[in-house]
């Protein structure tokens, strides 16, 4: 049978994710394309820890990808146990569970603009080399181009199919995000920002929560303020 080019494309999204681990000896990585209005595709994870770092970025809306997205420059926490990582205290708290000991996420470039982020993670503490970081930010450049088509496509294809370590365009989110911006008369930015406090009050995920916003099984009409 013989398959489209989109349809290869998005089989073999999960490769883009191999040559971080190759060669720069991380154990995980989770790559991300972010459209212009902050809606995100997550091209690919590694494993189910890199996926639940990612998970937890976009649920809380901080972290080092978000550092990275506002910046354009590596972030780089070679040890998370030290220091108070006060721009991202939550995030820092949440993983504490998944044995982390570093953290590095470098951007997806397109000119000047940042599209994209590169998470890599690693079970034990320790910066990466001069040599790893200019590998990873070289990796970073050459993928950026296919990772933004992916992105494209999986936006696309309502079809494409998720898993815990390939998840799809996070869709369920942003139908909920419109359904409580009229629910409560608001603004998109005040509504999500409702969707991952309710999310997180309830130690859910967001994507958890959107389900049930767009199943209608939760309103947030008759939610307390």
């Amino acid at each position: 049978m013989h398959e489209s080019k989109n349809d290869l494309m998005v089989a073999e999204s999960t490769d883009l994710c191999l040559p971080f681990i190759d060669d720069l000896g991380v154990t995980g990585v989770s790559i991300a394309v972010f459209g212009p209005r902050g809606g995100q595709s997550t091209i690919c994870s590694s494993d189910g820890v890199a996926a639940r770092i990612d998970e937890l970025q976009f649920d809380l809306g901080e972290g080092p990808q978000w550092a990275t997205l506002k910046t354009g420059v590596p972030t780089l926490v070679p040890d998370v146990s030290a220091g108070t990582h006060d721009s991202w205290p939550i995030f820092a708290a949440s993983i504490g569970s998944l044995h982390v000991g570093a953290l590095f996420s470098f951007p997806l470039l397109m000119g000047a603009v940042t599209v994209g982020t590169v998470g890599l993670y690693r079970r034990t503490a320790g910066a990466l080399s001069p040599r790893h970081m200019e590998i990873a930010a070289t990796l970073a450049s050459a993928l950026t181009d296919v990772a933004v088509r992916h992105a494209i496509v999986g936006a696309d294809n309502e079809g494409a199919g998720e898993s815990m370590v390939t998840p799809a365009m996070r869709r369920e989110v942003h139908q909920a995000t419109g359904m409580i911006l009229v629910q409560l008369d608001t603004t998109g930015t005040i509504a999500y920002s409702r969707l991952q406090a309710h999310a997180f009050a309830n130690g859910r995920t967001v994507q958890d929560v959107a389900r049930d916003v767009v199943s209608r099984h939760l309103s947030f009409r008759s939610l307390p303020e």
